[in-house]
């Protein structure tokens, strides 16, 4: 009969398991178990299995082991990790992608009943239509003031009701009635709150960038530096082509002032000059096609060719 190891012994193991799994991956999730019952922590493991390990324990425990692998392998990155470990929480050691890691735990959700004194995550609305309830169970719709009608021998919901507001606590009443209308409005699952990468924590929104918004936040970047840079008139490489393009108008403005000259002045100075000779002769061109105008210039034609025949009767008449 196999010995069952003590308390002491199951810190040790489980000591030296975290300290393993730190300098195995350089990634960890730390993620909220609220509500998460054992079964469905199980069925998460079995769909993480492979490049991701599942650890859970007593945050003091997490802490203590943390900070003295910390202090014996000198590494203090592991430290980030300890101002984390706040509340029901638990780790997720991973070398795949991390975000695929996330979308693999939010599969797992398991749908739970509105338990009485639960504070509410979401908003639970009724929606309308036929309950099956019989009619003595009105008593219920009536304390939360929801509208019913009895149709053939049933209660019916006459319009949607917003029952629990997010953040309210779910009243005797309403866990009541949600449980007779086989409503289970709240999914729980284990939920990511940091991210860790290689002594880096950020929010888990990260993961939901997508390359465009990468592009856009960089351009914001470079724009905010530029206009720094043009404030306190120092060269960056993003202002490099503000500050030249600045110069050279305030060198062209000085050729326009004063004698001095340049190829690129002389242009903007023969304009100033005459500006017709740089005038472009427009022709507006219909809508329907090219044809208008050559049209247009055949009926001239004919135009004056009957103003010169008119022209030559006129000259050779009976009276000459």
């Amino acid at each position: 009969m196999a010995v069952k190891p003590t308390k002491a012994q199951k810190k040790v193991a489980y000591d030296a398991k975290l300290c393993r799994l730190l300098d195995t991956y350089t990634q960890i999730l730390v993620v909220a178990a609220d509500n998460v019952g054992s079964n469905q922590l199980q069925n998460i493991r079995k769909g993480l299995r492979g490049d991701s390990i599942v650890l859970m324990g007593k945050n003091t425990m997490m802490k203590r082991s943390i900070k003295l692998h910390s202090e014996a392998t000198g590494n203090n990155i592991y430290l980030n990790l300890v101002p984390l470990l706040v509340g029901n929480v638990g780790l997720i050691f991973t070398k795949g992608d991390v975000k695929e890691v996330s979308e693999v735990v939010a599969k797992y959700k398991v749908g739970a009943p509105a338990r009485v004194g639960l504070v509410a995550p979401i908003d639970v609305v009724v929606p309308p239509g036929n309950t099956g309830l019989d009619p003595s169970q009105t008593s219920f719709f009536q304390v939360l003031n929801i509208p019913t009608k009895i149709n053939k021998g049933t209660v019916e919901i006459i319009t949607p009701v917003e029952l629990i507001k997010k953040g309210e606590k779910v009243g005797s009443s309403e866990s009541a009635l949600l449980s007779k209308l086989g409503i289970r409005p709240f999914s729980y699952g284990l939920v990511v709150v940091s991210v860790y990468d290689n002594g880096s924590v950020f929010s888990p929104e990260v993961l939901d960038l997508t390359d465009d918004d990468l592009v856009e936040r960089f351009a914001l970047g470079v724009s905010m530096v530029s206009s720094l840079s043009l404030a306190i008139s120092y060269p960056t490489i993003a202002a490099a082509p503000h500050m030249f393009v600045n110069a050279y108008k305030n060198i062209l403005s000085v050729a326009l002032a004063t004698e001095y000259s340049f190829p690129q002045a002389d242009k903007v100075k023969d304009y100033l000059k005459d500006p017709s000779k740089f005038a472009v002769a427009v022709v507006a061109v219909p809508a329907g096609g090219g044809t208008a105008p050559a049209a247009a210039t055949k009926e001239e034609a004919k135009k004056e060719e009957s103003e010169e025949e008119s022209d030559t009767d006129m000259g050779f008449g009976l009276f000459d």
